[in-house]
């Protein structure tokens, strides 16, 4: 139903020709301060778009997001320890 997203982060020297990346993608979050932007692209084409957005004269450096390949499903084994830790 959806198609499956990737996230793209692209270090950039120049933060206000960041905002053309959304002709790639959704573009997420510009960070100003530490010069980054994520960029979600569909995943069939991610290694296509990266190999588009590596061209542009202001990125310097393109990491793949991990946040699809972490597990996110958690088993309840542990007791919950909150109560000793309490007021």
């Amino acid at each position: 139903m959806f198609p499956v997203r990737t996230g793209l982060i692209i270090w950039v020297s120049d933060v206000k020709a960041a905002r053309n990346l959304e002709k790639y993608g959704s573009l997420h979050y510009i960070s100003r301060k530490m010069h980054y932007a994520v960029l979600y692209v569909n995943a069939e084409f991610a290694e296509e778009t990266m190999k588009n957005i590596k061209r542009l004269p202001y990125v310097k450096k393109i990491e793949r997001s991990y946040r699809n390949e972490l597990k996110t499903e958690f088993s309840g084994q542990f007791e919950e320890k909150t109560r000793f830790y309490g007021m």
